[in-house]
């Protein structure tokens, strides 16, 4: 960084500190040793001081690696961002552009422009830069598609912000590191192409610069071979301080899709049904269908979601129809692959990409949620319906303390200003039971445990008062101790806003505990529905009475506790 920091200062006074002018020649000096004569680094074979033209050749070698630098980087984050993020004909338009790139011969093209039309320093970098972008871009969208899928990037879309500021602030955050590392190494070759431009003598003859400086010493080799090392040494020490620097940033910063067009996206959903077997006018059927209770806030109707496979349609969920009225308590429980995630993620709107709604209807007070944009999703999302995950750790943005991230979606969903946002988090952070809202607040997610990680996310759940909450396996991360605590919150905060809660589990003690009501699901159907104390107590389906016999809590209560002996040989 010192190093770095005195070729900008050196760039920018350059016209004060020079010790004779660069183009100054004195015959006497000619080949002069260092530290012999005035001229303190020596000088050349016509005279002129070294240290000068050094000074001279500064700020066109930093100018360069600048110019290169910020296009390439620039142009190819942003459209690998895009691209990876958003998929689909974007991706192809973009991924094509830069393959064509990525075949044009940089250096080739550079000497051809230098040689035919004497284009400027600054336009040849330019133009290299633009080449150069073709990295930067395939590494962002590698690592874009890689993070789009993550649970805290559901977890963002689900608390309603846009896709511009997910991808600004949540996608470009979690892959900085890499970009700055390839960002580093493209600065210091700009100062060596730079340089090896001047060296061909392509570069402009009137102007001193490290390249001519390397040059001129190169062709005086035999006279004077100390003239290679200054403009040698300068290039070697800027450009493995900027790959250093670039690591070192690196390493301190790790301390921690619009999906395709309408078109093509009903054109991909047509050909799939086709090949299901499945008519366009059944599936859109299921989707106009009434609801059957006016006072149902979430009422689920003959929902049916399949995967493409192949030319095929797999079918997961299969015509399933349920509601949660306002106030209530609802669990849906089954083994893992029963479809209760996926009932969960159509109505939040975060199926992947392959999955297909092949018919039915969710609506949400009323209002229809499918076949609805990001756009129009992002309404509901946050202020009208919240969401708990399963991986508490896994939803929090490594990149971020644990406070903005509440703040950044009560600001998204509300009016409030930051200081009344700030003020709402740490009061739902207090209310959810964390001892130190304020440490809580300012803690990176690592620095907190899982059930303190939790009750964050329930805190930044419950902050806009939504009217249906839905959590999928709370406590299935968590400790038996902790697991219990969280019920209590639930419950206690349920009835204190009063709001639909669905709990998504395949803990039937969490049913019993929390639900009013539970849905046993089994490989995408509903096989069994009713008020917890009915169907625990007097299940009708053979695959509830499984579910129930597997628990191992039927043992006959001890009457007396096991002496110090007993318990010792235990």
């Amino acid at each position: 960084m010192i190093i770095l920091t005195l070729a900008a200062v050196v760039a920018v006074i350059e016209p004060w500190i020079l010790p004779f002018p660069p183009e100054r020649v004195q015959i006497q000096l000619t080949n002069a040793a260092p530290f012999t004569t005035e001229y303190l680094l020596g000088g050349d074979k016509f005279g002129r001081d070294i240290l000068s033209e050094l000074i001279a050749g500064t700020r066109d070698a930093i100018l360069a690696s600048l110019i290169l630098t910020s296009i390439a980087v620039g142009l190819g984050t942003a459209f690998g961002l895009v691209a990876g993020y958003f998929g689909g004909i974007i991706d192809t338009v973009c991924t094509w552009v830069f393959g064509v790139l990525i075949a044009v011969p940089g250096i080739i093209l550079l000497i051809a422009l230098y040689t035919l039309i004497d284009i400027s320093m600054p336009v040849a970098m330019a133009a290299l830069g633009v080449l150069s972008s073709t990295g930067i871009f395939y590494l962002v969208r590698s690592l874009t598609r890689n993070v789009r899928n993550e649970p805290y990037v559901d977890a963002a879309r689900v608390s309603g912000l846009s896709n511009l500021r997910i991808v600004g602030r949540h996608v470009l955050l979690a892959i900085r590191g890499p970009i700055v590392i390839l960002a580093a190494f493209l600065a210091g070759g700009a100062l060596a192409v730079s340089a090896g431009l001047d060296f061909l003598g392509l570069g402009d003859s009137s102007k001193a610069s490290w390249g001519s400086i390397l040059n001129d010493a190169f062709g005086n080799y035999y006279i004077a071979p100390w003239q290679l090392i200054w403009p040698g040494l300068t290039l070697g020490l800027v450009m493995a301080s900027f790959v250093i620097l670039g690591n070192a940033m690196r390493d301190a910063m790790e301390g921690t899709y619009i999906k395709p067009s309408a078109r093509a996206r009903r054109r991909e959903v047509a050909e799939a049904l086709r090949h299901a077997g499945i008519r366009e006018q059944d599936r859109e059927a299921g989707g106009s269908a009434p609801t059957e209770r006016s006072d149902a806030l979430l009422d689920v109707s003959d929902l049916r979601v399949g995967y493409r496979n192949g030319d095929s349609l797999r079918s997961v969920i299969r015509g399933v129809s349920f509601q949660v009225r306002t106030g209530e308590v609802l669990g849906l429980v089954g083994e893992s692959g029963s479809g209760k995630t996926q009932t969960v993620f159509s109505a939040l709107g975060l199926l992947p990409e392959s999955a297909i709604v092949i018919g039915g209807s969710i609506r949400l007070d009323g209002h229809e949620l499918l076949g609805r944009s990001e756009r129009e999703l992002s309404r509901f999302r946050g202020a009208q319906m919240a969401y708990v995950p399963q991986e508490p750790m896994s939803n929090l943005d490594p990149s971020f303390r644990v406070g903005p991230q509440i703040v950044e979606g009560i600001r998204v969903q509300t009016d409030l200003g930051r200081r009344e946002a700030t003020s709402l988090a740490l009061d739902m952070l207090e209310k959810v039971g964390i001892r130190d809202p304020r440490r809580t607040f300012r803690s990176y997610p690592h620095e907190i445990s899982g059930g303190m990680a939790q009750r964050v996310l329930i805190a930044a759940a419950i902050a806009c008062k939504p009217k249906l909450l839905i959590a999928d396996e709370p406590t299935t991360a968590l400790d038996v101790t902790v697991q219990a605590e969280v019920l209590d919150l639930l419950r206690d905060l349920q009835q204190e806003f009063r709001m639909g809660v669905l709990i998504v589990t395949h803990n039937l003690g969490v049913v019993a505990d929390l639900c009013d009501r539970v849905i046993v699901m089994r490989e995408g159907e509903i096989v069994e529905t009713g008020d917890v104390g009915d169907v625990l107590k007097r299940p009708s389906h053979e695959y509830t009475k499984t579910l129930l016999d597997s628990l191992l809590d039927e043992a006959e209560p001890k009457t007396e506790s096991p002496s110090r002996e007993e318990s010792a040989r235990v």
